[in-house]
């Protein structure tokens, strides 16, 4: 039995990065060795098992054979005579495919060492063709490290425009495709993620609603950029710059969604897209199973955008409206995280990113004012709770309209 580390350890590694989490490969033997070992198995495809005092991941070499189409037909093969090579040449990208052995010596037959250099991502072999999963990795991948000068190696971006011809990402299913959003989403240049998504027609298949914002255009006075999906791709950037938070990144990609619904005859304005864009975000996180806090925030950062945006020019009742709309009396964290979606998508536009957001300070003073309102025992006694809660809207109204 010899025991291998692999994949993104290696890689981060020799990038000069730090290393989270370590994987290793097993060679030469069978689960019930593992058992007698004291690993404990987990994983219900295929043997994973679980170091007895580290409780770091160890996989039994194996390979795959394609049985079916989307990322679950496979037939798994895992036994003693399965090599470390047989296990390296089914992974995605060359630069994931390299491992050390006990005495600390590389082996990379796919020259990914090479590809890190080049900064470069590439596939392995045949087997990228077989699992669309590897579309939305390889464009998770490009999030991660485009900032250190990464680009997808020409013949690998030819391999999943073909994927996506051939119908493997239809085969994607809702709760995979979220698992990897969610995860780009975190990385430092999630639009990065999007363009490749774009650029190999993955994007259309999986999120037909975002791939629509593409050649819609907006108002040049508001948006020097015009073309509403480059716009998306600089919120994007723009929130990413503002939070790490992938929830409020969530919300700053799906703000415009409606603009993608609006009539033709009525560009390059969009009436009433807010109210459209958030009935699309409820669609949307249905069909995907996106999580309720996720949705929320998105839902409400499409529907008041608009309005957050003139809070300059609203009188204290509308900004009192804007608040209680938002929920921000009782979810005054989210409120303010509803703020960066906001400040990111006025600074996604051409030449904005650095611009200040005076709506922000506005919003979050009136929330303060209004959080620090309050009712006596005294002030409540012989009300209703209609009445009181009358009471205590009036009375926030005058607090704003004092701090005006």
């Amino acid at each position: 039995m010899k025991v291998y580390l692999v994949g993104g350890a290696i890689r981060d590694e020799l990038l000069g990065r730090p290393v989270r989490e370590r994987d290793w490969v097993v060679v030469g033997a069978t689960p019930q060795q593992m058992q007698d070992a004291g690993y404990r198995q987990v994983g219900r495809d295929f043997p994973v098992f679980l170091h007895p005092d580290t409780g770091e991941e160890h996989a039994l070499a194996r390979t795959e054979r394609k049985t079916g189409p989307g990322y679950r037909g496979f037939e798994l093969r895992y036994s003693p005579d399965v090599t470390l090579e047989d296990d390296l040449k089914r992974r995605d990208l060359t630069i994931n495919a390299m491992a050390r052995d006990a005495d600390g010596r590389l082996i990379d037959p796919h020259g990914g060492r090479v590809d890190l250099e080049a900064r470069r991502l590439r596939h392995v072999s045949e087997a990228f063709n077989e699992d669309p999963v590897r579309i939305l990795r390889v464009a998770r991948f490009l999030a991660r490290f485009q900032p250190l000068g990464f680009s997808i190696a020409p013949e690998t971006q030819a391999r999943m425009r073909a994927m996506v011809a051939a119908g493997e990402a239809d085969a994607l299913v809702p709760e995979r495709i979220w698992q990897e959003i969610e995860r780009a989403l975190g990385e430092p240049a999630p639009e990065a993620w999007l363009r490749a998504l774009r650029d190999c027609g993955a994007l259309a298949r999986i999120f037909p609603e975002l791939d629509a914002l593409y050649g819609v255009p907006q108002p040049e006075k508001w948006h020097p950029e015009i073309d509403t999906g480059l716009h998306i791709e600089l919120v994007l950037q723009a929130a990413a710059d503002l939070t790490p938070e992938p929830r409020v990144r969530f919300a700053a990609l799906m703000h415009d969604l409606g603009k993608g619904r609006t009539p033709r005859s009525q560009w390059p304005h969009h009436v009433g897209h807010e109210e459209s864009g958030a009935r699309l975000v409820r669609e949307v996180s249905a069909r995907l199973r996106v999580p309720v806090e996720y949705r929320e925030l998105a839902e409400l950062a499409a529907r008041w955008h608009g309005l957050a945006h003139r809070a300059e020019e609203l009188r204290p009742r509308t900004i009192l409206d804007l608040l209680e709309s938002c929920d921000a009396f009782r979810r005054p964290e989210r409120f303010r995280e509803l703020l960066l979606a906001f400040e990111a998508d006025c600074r996604g536009r051409g030449g904005w990113r650095q611009r200040p957001y005076p709506p922000a300070e506005l919003l979050r003073h009136a929330q303060e004012k209004t959080l620090a309102v309050s009712l006596s025992r005294a002030d409540r006694e012989g009300l209703s709770g209609e009445a009181i809660g009358e009471l205590l809207r009036r009375r926030r109204l005058a607090a704003l309209k004092k701090s005006a």
